[in-house]
């Protein structure tokens, strides 16, 4: 039986993220029955609302309320826990590769490309070794629970050589994620030293390292420039167009000759689009994106569509004065085009024709720490709790779901109440290590 003829129409969705999953959700609210099919595939069973990932390491919101079950919220769909190596779209297959290694090979009709990003590294000597992202709700734990164990560590020894190294906290990239990351870990072991009688706030050093003469691009450079004095204002060390050459051992050496030791190294300096991109028929660019159409479909390929960090959409906004620019990877343009894409791709099943995507940029918030952000949103700029109550309203307005948006305000009015948890649960990290203990003493 043919499908799209006298069976369903088969619909692959590569990637449960933003783009994956709010296209498969519209998609399951409106097609028909026995029209299409839907099936998902992702790493991981949930989806990660990326934008509170710094909220969730410093303790103000609970990390599984940042994440959102894709067999819960996409009932109607086949979801799929594997990771996709290779697209052949010329043969409308896809090879999926189980969590246990085994690979399997899925047919489909319609293919939408949602792959998203992955960290965007560069070759540093020390980097793989010693580098952590602040993409993935592991990180986010990880980060916390690391901090953490480092006052811990640093308030049970005499040493004071080992003492600054625990104490010294580095974040290369001054784009949302690193600021915000940075901001967030800063506040709350700011908050933590006064469960430590041997520590102080000014023991600690944060340091902020960015390639650019600036940090957050997305927002105007006078608000960039108050970020960075409200940063030194609270002792955290700022270097612009300075690069890191080396960390190896975690010995940091910086382009303007600064050496220094540290113990805690996040790496938050840009992504780049999926690699498994690279293993498909699928036209890139010159920076491994997808080429696409403004209505998100792939360029010359039939029954193939994309939208989201993966992709080079054009910008319809920006091309007047750029007729070859194209959309910014960001939660903003994601949610928007897959809301568009999933539009289009019902239309064009039903014989109509798709619609392109605009969508002029609103601008963008960001929280420093527990009411301390910055907003530049059409113009308007906010400074402080103002900006800081905005960034937690845009940002908890576009979490998927009634259940995730109640749950992550609940977590905000307990932490007002009775203020945030700073315990270590330096355990997660390796949590066969005290039985493994054990079990080699017996």
């Amino acid at each position: 039986m043919a499908a799209g003829k006298s069976g369903p129409t088969r619909i692959l969705v590569a990637g449960g993220g933003y783009v994956g999953m709010y296209t498969a959700l519209r998609l399951q609210s409106k097609l028909r029955r026995r029209e299409a099919s839907v099936t998902v595939v992702d790493p991981q069973p949930h989806m990660t609302y990326q934008p509170f990932l710094p909220e969730a390491a410093a303790g103000s919101i609970e990390p599984r309320h940042v994440v959102v079950p894709l067999r819960k919220v996409l009932r109607k769909c086949n979801v799929l826990t594997g990771r996709i190596t290779k697209i052949e779209h010329g043969r409308k297959t896809a090879i999926v590769e189980s969590p246990d290694g085994h690979t399997e090979e899925h047919s489909y009709d319609i293919l939408v490309v949602a792959l998203g990003s992955v960290a965007r590294t560069l070759p540093i000597p020390g980097l793989a070794e010693q580098g952590i992202a602040a993409r993935t709700i592991g990180e986010a734990i990880y980060l916390r629970n690391h901090v953490l164990s480092r006052l811990d560590a640093a308030a049970t020894t005499n040493d004071e050589e080992l003492r600054r190294r625990l104490l010294t906290f580095l974040v290369i990239g001054g784009g949302f994620a690193g600021t915000e990351t940075l901001a967030e870990l800063e506040d709350m072991a700011r908050y933590a030293t006064r469960y430590y009688p041997n520590l102080e706030p000014k023991d600690m050093r944060w340091v902020l390292v960015d390639a650019a003469n600036r940090i957050l691009p997305e927002v105007s450079p006078k608000m960039g420039v108050y970020t960075v004095e409200q940063l030194m204002k609270r002792g955290i060390e700022v270097y612009l167009e300075t690069l890191v050459k080396s960390m190896e051992g975690g010995h940091v050496v910086l382009s303007d000759g600064t050496e220094f030791d540290a113990d805690t190294i996040i790496w938050t300096a840009g992504v780049k689009a999926n690699p498994v991109l690279a293993n498909t028929d699928l036209p890139l660019d010159q920076r491994g994106r997808l080429r696409c159409t403004a209505s998100l479909q792939v360029e010359g390929m039939p029954d193939a569509w994309a939208a989201g960090d993966c992709t080079a959409v054009p910008d319809l906004s920006a091309t007047e004065e750029d007729p070859n620019a194209t959309c910014v990877p960001n939660a903003q343009h994601a949610v928007r085009q897959a809301n568009q894409l999933a539009k289009n791709l019902i239309a064009t099943l039903r014989g109509r024709k798709a619609k392109d995507y605009y969508h002029r940029y609103a601008g963008s918030v960001a929280g420093l720490g527990l009411y301390k952000g910055v907003a530049d949103v059409y113009g308007i700029k906010l400074k402080g709790y103002p900006a800081w109550a905005m960034h937690r309203a845009y940002h908890v307005s576009r979490m998927p779901t009634f259940n995730r948006k109640f749950r992550i305000m609940l977590d905000w009015a307990l932490a007002l109440l009775f203020r945030r948890e700073v315990i270590s649960l330096g355990q997660i990290n390796e949590p066969k290590r005290e039985f493994e203990r054990v079990a080699k003493g017996a």
